[in-house]
């Protein structure tokens, strides 16, 4: 199967790119992708005009942030493949075969890895640090290294999209794509992307504060994508801060001094971290069923479209 061109929609998020904008619909009309969606987040230096005299069909999205765009975007796109990245000029479209190959393949979402073809002086050794260490604690919290989750080069099948319930309106939107992509058991490839230097414009990303938010968002997710992580890390961090009061209060003991309450609250701390935990073993249980049930349903739905296909024919 070959993905023709009239079948990708290029989704390119903007907020106030009127530098790059212009140029980088221009790649891709060159490259013959005819259907090119930018969603501006109301930009004040005419990024939206400049996009729409590139010929780009260009929405104002209604509320605020990245994640609240693309989630808009989503809802508006009727090709059977999107292919999104930002639009300051980080991203190449030349690079746009290499991420749709894999869906002709059965792939259904693609992660554009830029952590390995980087331009000179494009990524600081803090956001390299930084970008690491989110990949690391991804893994431990949703169980699959995907190698560069806050990537913002993706692309999509239309059926994919269908699966993923997205609710982050900020920079989170990477993190909670790449993890309900992991939830619900969808086929991932990462492929590797160039990535350049931002030619001129400021970025709006603060490595810090967006950072924290990144790390926050991946624990919070793990509630329903990986339950025994999010759940034991609260029980094993109570039950050892219990073990080490319990060792005070031991050492005590031995030399004739009672310490009532600390007791007492050695047993709370160990008893409550057991229970957490144990919650989490059994959202873990409840997880794994689940997962198969979908698996089941999906194969049965596979087996419905064919009959019904057969009987059409």
């Amino acid at each position: 199967m070959s993905i023709e061109r009239k079948d990708v929609c290029i989704l390119i998020p903007t907020l106030n790119e009127v530098k790059t904008i212009e140029s980088l619909i221009r790649d891709f009309r060159e490259m013959g992708f005819s259907e090119i969606f930018v969603i501006d987040g109301k930009s004040t230096d005419g990024t939206a005009d400049v996009a729409r005299r590139a010929g780009a069909r260009v929405e104002i999205q209604v509320g605020k942030g990245k994640g609240a765009a693309i989630i808009e975007a989503f809802s508006m796109i009727k090709e059977p493949y999107i292919l999104m990245l930002d639009g300051d000029g980080t991203y190449a479209a030349a690079d746009a075969d290499t991420m749709l190959g894999p869906l002709e393949h059965g792939a259904d979402h693609v992660i554009g890895e830029r952590l390995s073809g980087y331009e000179k002086g494009a990524l600081t050794r803090l956001n390299r640090f930084g970008n690491h260490v989110i990949n690391v604690l991804f893994k431990w919290a949703h169980g699959r290294y995907l190698e560069d989750i806050l990537s913002g080069y993706r692309a999509f099948t239309q059926e994919s999209l269908s699966r993923l319930n997205l609710k982050e309106s900020g920079f989170e939107i990477e993190t909670e794509i790449a993890a309900e992509a992991v939830r619900n058991d969808l086929r991932i490839v990462v492929v590797p992307v160039s990535y350049c230097q931002r030619p001129g414009t400021p970025t709006k990303l603060h490595p810090l504060r967006d950072g924290y938010k990144i790390i926050k968002t991946i624990y919070r997710l793990a509630k329903v994508g990986n339950p025994l992580f999010y759940f034991g890390l609260v029980g094993l961090s109570l039950t050892l801060l219990g073990i080490i009061l319990g060792i005070y209060v031991v050492y005590d003991w031995l030399h004739n001094i009672e310490r009532i309450p600390m007791t007492v609250l050695t047993g709370l701390l160990i008893m409550s971290g057991l229970i957490i935990t144990m919650f989490g073993f059994l959202g873990d249980i409840f997880l794994a069923y689940h997962r198969e049930t979908n698996a089941e349903l999906r194969k049965l739905q596979i087996q419905l479209d064919k009959l019904e296909g057969q009987k059409k024919n």
